[in-house]
């Protein structure tokens, strides 16, 4: 029997209940063999690659990465939304928002290649950016993620993913075993996502059926750019303040620097996964809690707020204690420069416990419509002190960035927004108290 379907069984839920840990298991799942899979085969690329080369490629990455926050269009959630309905067709829904972001990718494609241009970048440093735009309009597959996702079906496009990162880390294995150029390495790069794009098509054609069924209704595709419009801007804004730095990085300094950097930044991001999985997981359970009592909602929030920070700081703390060690056993001395950067930017991961935490808050309490001005702000102070401080002290001063725009956009942003300061408070109380509740963990779950 299936290890899964024995568990809840045992647990003798209801069939929806069943279904959404299910969901929760493989997405979960997912995303852990995702998280490992890179890191695992990052340290091989970056390892033969060099800091120059490997800072390259990041670059390019990083670089295309801005542009296809707007090719989506803030599409899928809306997207999700309109499936979960039911109102229309799921073929008119899914058909027309695959149609959207293809248009808008195939701009961004060219946006990309010109933005290049005009930015002096080298012409091989240009070409390497055309050939991973690809990933913009290949991303428009993505739809029928969002459709498996509307259905609360995710084991499916999760196999996916993972035989793509399966596959993909044969092919880069290949590739340092051929000793390949470095365009080589973007491409296989690039090609994850036509590996990914030809795996929902499977599902969807195994399970669902027909991708020719799919059809573009004109009417319907101006009522869902009207609607994922605001999260357009709210994306662009996270995702200029989360990922611009390697770009910057690229154009101030160098491209070694940004190697150095990408390295600090892979340990980082399987760091902030905790708290982002501890919020998405405690979302449920806050708004269950604030239907039931206004009071027991303050109550939990708070803690599972003090707790989610604390438990962040610590893992942080030893995470920097240790980045000598972790760097150089497993990307080598000569990313010895990474050490640095990795010692300052763990704490990246307590500011998003800070940050992610009131956004649960948020969301169980139906305020998410202002969340763009917090962005916006994060935004602006990322741009602003990279351009003023990263000429002066360099990627030791991203570092600090990085942190630095978490709080200016998840905690200080709270403070000058009038609907959210009381988030700001309980954000607070976490920081001077928070550690109190550390030790009774248990008392989140528990009801009082």
């Amino acid at each position: 029997m299936n290890p899964l379907l024995f568990i809840t069984q045992k647990m003798n839920l209801s069939k929806t209940k069943e279904l959404i840990i299910k969901n929760l298991f493989w997405s979960l799942l997912g995303k852990t063999v995702n998280l490992i899979g890179g890191l695992l085969v990052g340290i091989l690329v970056a390892r033969y690659l060099g800091p120059e080369q490997y800072g390259l490629m990041n670059y390019v990455i990083s670089f295309v990465f801005l542009f296809q926050t707007f090719a989506l269009f803030g599409l899928d959630a809306i997207e999700i939304r309109e499936e979960s309905k039911q109102r229309l067709p799921y073929q008119e829904i899914i058909g027309t928002a695959f149609w959207l972001k293809m248009f808008f990718g195939s701009i961004c494609i060219l946006l990309s290649i010109g933005t290049s241009i005009l930015m002096a970048d080298e012409t091989y440093t240009t070409a390497l950016i055309a050939v991973y735009s690809i990933t913009i309009v290949l991303n428009s597959f993505n739809v029928i993620r969002n459709y498996f996702t509307s259905i609360v079906q995710n084991e499916f496009v999760v196999k996916a993913e993972i035989a793509r990162t399966i596959i993909s880390i044969c092919i880069k294995c290949s590739l340092l075993i051929f000793d390949a150029h470095l365009s080589w390495f973007v491409i296989a790069a690039m090609f994850d996502f036509a590996l990914v794009a030809v795996g929902y098509y499977i599902a969807y054609r195994s399970k669902i059926g027909r991708i020719s069924d799919w059809t573009f209704h004109l009417q319907y595709a101006k009522f869902l750019m009207k609607e994922s419009f605001p999260l357009m801007l709210t994306n662009a804004a996270v995702i200029i303040y989360q990922r611009i730095d390697q770009v910057m990085i690229g154009q101030i300094i160098d491209t070694e620097a940004v190697g150095y950097f990408s390295v600090a930044s892979r340990f980082v991001e399987v760091l902030v996964f905790i708290p982002i999985m501890l919020a998405q997981t405690i979302s449920p359970i806050l708004v269950r809690f604030r239907e039931e009592s206004e009071a027991t909602y303050r109550m939990k929030s708070q803690q599972f707020m003090n707790i989610s920070l604390w438990l962040s700081i610590l893992i942080s703390a030893f995470i920097s204690v240790i980045s000598y060690w972790l760097v150089t056993l497993t990307f080598g001395e000569m990313y010895l420069p990474a050490v640095a950067v990795l010692q300052i930017m763990s704490f990246k991961a307590a500011s998003v416990a800070l940050s992610n935490t009131a956004g649960a808050m948020l969301v169980a309490e139906q305020l998410q419509r202002y969340a763009i001005f917090r962005d916006a702000f994060g935004c602006i102070v990322c741009i602003g002190l990279n351009f003023y401080l990263l000429p002066k002290y360099g990627i030791i001063a991203a570092a600090y960035i990085a942190i630095a725009s978490n709080v200016a956009a998840g905690y200080i942003a709270d403070a000058l927004i009038p609907v959210y300061r009381h988030l700001f408070v309980c954000q607070t109380k976490a920081i001077l108290f928070g550690w109190k509740d550390l030790i009774n963990i248990k008392n989140l779950f528990v009801q009082q």
